[in-house]
C-alpha cells in the first residue's frame, strides 16, 4: 500500500520562506525550480518511504525521522505508519548550524 504525503505548518511555512527568500534574492522562476524540485524529491517517498537515511539528530525522539538530501536542503519526514502516510517536518537548510535541526517538532 503506497503511504500518502502530509506536510506540517512547520514545513510548510520553512517551504514558502525558501521559494521567497530566492525570488527576492534570484527570481521568481529560480525559486519556483528550486521549491519544485524540493517538492518533486518528496514524492519518492510515496513508492519507496524508507528510500532516506534515518536522522541520527533526532534519535532520542520516538518515531522513525529520516530524510532526504535536495541540492543544500534537508527535507526531514517521520514515517507513521499508524496514520498510512508520511508525515514532511521540515526543510532545512544544510548550511545552517546542525544543531539547529532539533527545532522540528
Amino acid at each position: 500500500m503506497e503511504l500518502g504525503i502530509y506536510w506540517t505548518e512547520f514545513a510548510v511555512r520553512e517551504f514558502e520562506n525558501i521559494f521567497e527568500y530566492y525570488s527576492e534574492k534570484a527570481s521568481p522562476q529560480v525559486a519556483r525550480k528550486l521549491t519544485n524540485g524540493i517538492y518533486n524529491e518528496t514524492l519518492k517517498l510515496k513508492s519507496q518511504p524508507e528510500i532516506g537515511q534515518i536522522e541520527e539528530l533526532l534519535r532520542e525522539r520516538s518515531g522513525e525521522f529520516r530524510y532526504l538530501i535536495y541540492k543544500s536542503y534537508k527535507i526531514i519526514y517521520l514515517l507513521n505508519y499508524q496514520k498510512d502516510r508520511i508525515e514532511i517536518l521540515d526543510v532545512f537548510d544544510t548550511r545552517q548550524n546542525p544543531r539547529k535541526i532539533k527545532r522540528t517538532e
